[in-house]
């Protein structure tokens, strides 16, 4: 059983301080990878005004090349903190997770992929959607306060046990078109090529 790093898995009530870590470490990171990284977003339950969730924030890191951000990046994202969490490219193809906190509470989880990666669109959609029915939101945050009062330490099952209703809210999603968006993600330009 995987153990949640901060013991007893706690959903709190949203933190409006949210939004501003998540830029402070957002700068962070497009400095750190430099010209690979083309983008980095805002998702999970802490980009969800409103939202109660564990206080964990989520970055989604676009990059042009996995390769590379395996090579280097691996080393550059272990110089701010973060731990490279290679065994979940299981569970996760195509993704590099890293996770800032440990050996303590986890505060960041970073989801690096290529923007042709089609879970980047399935992290978007559940976010924008969530931020547009605070309804199903409310649902959302309630069921997470019952999980993790159930699962205890077992982060694995929390996240098994939440699973339906995050792909009912992604197939809802797949059919929505949200109003606006918080800001548009951040764009890094594409280095000329060159061309023989």
């Amino acid at each position: 059983m995987e153990r949640y790093g901060g013991g007893q898995i706690v959903i709190h009530e949203y933190d409006p301080a949210w939004p501003s870590l998540f830029e402070e470490e957002r700068a962070r990171i497009l400095d750190a990878l430099g010209p690979n990284a083309i983008s980095v977003e805002h998702v999970g339950s802490t980009a969800v005004p409103g939202l109660a969730a564990k206080p964990i924030i989520d970055l989604l890191v676009g990059v042009r090349s996995l390769d590379d951000a395996r090579g280097a990046g691996v080393r550059r994202m272990r110089a701010l903190g973060y731990t490279y969490l290679p065994e979940y490219e299981e569970w996760l193809p195509e993704e590099l997770l890293f996770r800032k906190g440990p050996p303590g509470p986890w505060t960041h989880h970073a989801h690096v992929m290529e923007a042709s990666n089609p879970r980047r669109e399935e992290y978007t959609l559940v976010r924008d959607y969530l931020r547009e029915h605070p309804g199903v939101a409310e649902e959302y945050a309630n069921l997470k306060k019952r999980l993790a009062v159930a699962s205890g330490d077992d982060i694995a099952g929390y996240r098994s046990a939440k699973r339906a209703f995050v792909s009912s809210v992604l197939a809802s999603a797949r059919g929505f078109e949200p109003r606006a968006v918080e800001r548009p993600p951040t764009l890094r330009p594409q280095s000329p090529r060159c061309e023989g």
